[in-house]
């Protein structure tokens, strides 16, 4: 995976409950789009695998491990 491959703001998993401890996810950005229309499934950097439905706020929290992920891919 490259960089160039990845949104720079993370998606999210919406948890349906309003729950204060979700976070957002580091995914594919060609497949976005798509499961935001579809519904079809995304994969986070972290393992989860989810719909998207909807995008981060500035300040929005982000996934631990999606954003270590992350972290060591830029420095690739």
């Amino acid at each position: 995976m490259s960089n160039s491959d990845l949104l720079e703001k993370p998606d999210v998993r919406d948890s349906d409950t309003g729950n204060a401890n979700e976070v957002f996810h580091y995914v594919r950005k060609n497949k976005i789009a798509e499961s935001a229309v579809m519904g079809t499934l995304v994969e986070a950097l972290c393992g989860e695998v989810f719909p998207v439905t909807k995008s981060p706020k500035p300040g929005s929290p982000v996934c631990p491990a999606c954003k270590e992920v992350y972290e060591q891919l830029r420095k690739e």
